[in-house]
């Protein structure tokens, strides 16, 4: 099985301005998802920003980095120009590895990489059980239901399923055994990107402000198994950065 694994790394972030070029103990934030990713077996390994600060710095440790336009409306987009940039074969599997994930666990991406080599479908992605009650309400942890086939079904910000005896009677009683959590990291087939960029936009989607919805709402299939190992939170604030550096030095990750 080949796939090729590609970085998005947008310099802009409202809460951590210049999140790829964060110093992570000497190093910035996506020389660490790089390095990480190249440990998952991919055939390739591309960082594409929309940044001359960030082409820089990702050139000083790999030529795979690419400049990609700035008007992208989502990731899915920028992913699109990739694949064309690259030429890459429709059926070529694109493993899409968010680049604020510096503990990114490489089992994970050759896990989704192979959920979607062995199926028909256009796109398969991870999930983890929920292990706190909290987040089984926290609208930021999205849930997800997939069927006998792993298969999903939905993707919500909402606590599906829905346990219809432990919501009228005692939420303390909720069995947390039927509940995921979405992972965001997604494997496709090259051309489907180029094929969901033509897709209309879902009601589904703009209710739950969930880019995937637009996928199983025209009708595709998107592969989702359990996770092989429970991926780390990525970072979105100092806080999260913080955390990250405390926890490499400990770990020497």
């Amino acid at each position: 099985m080949e796939f090729v694994v590609v970085i998005p790394a947008r310099f802009a972030s409202t809460r951590l301005p210049g999140k790829p070029l964060a110093d992570i103990c000497g190093k910035p934030m996506v020389q660490h998802v790089y390095e990480k990713a190249c440990l998952s077996g991919a055939s390739q390994v591309v960082i594409a920003t929309d940044h001359q600060k960030v082409f820089d710095a990702v050139s000083l440790f790999t030529s795979d980095v690419l400049m990609t336009r700035e008007d992208h409306h989502s990731g899915t987009e920028r992913l699109a120009e990739v694949v064309d940039l690259l030429d890459l074969d429709s059926n070529t599997i694109v493993v899409n590895v968010q680049g604020d994930e510096p503990l990114l666990a490489p089992e994970n991406v050759s896990q989704v990489a192979a959920l979607l080599n062995d199926s028909t479908a256009p796109m398969a992605t991870l999930s983890v059980a929920i292990e706190e009650r909290d987040d089984v309400f926290n609208p930021n942890a999205v849930k997800v239901v997939s069927d006998i086939d792993k298969n999903a079904l939905y993707f919500s910000r909402a606590n599906i399923p829905f346990d219809r005896s432990a919501m009228m009677d005692d939420k303390n009683r909720l069995d947390l055994a039927p509940f995921q959590r979405h992972v965001g990291i997604y494997a496709y087939r090259a051309g489907f990107i180029k094929q969901y960029t033509q897709l209309s936009v879902s009601p589904l989607e703009l209710l739950e402000s969930l880019e995937q919805l637009r996928v199983l709402y025209h009708g595709y299939k998107i592969k989702i198994e359990q996770a092989q190992i429970t991926p780390h939170s990525g970072v979105d604030t100092p806080e999260d950065l913080a955390k990250v550096i405390a926890h490499i030095k400990s770990t020497n990750a």
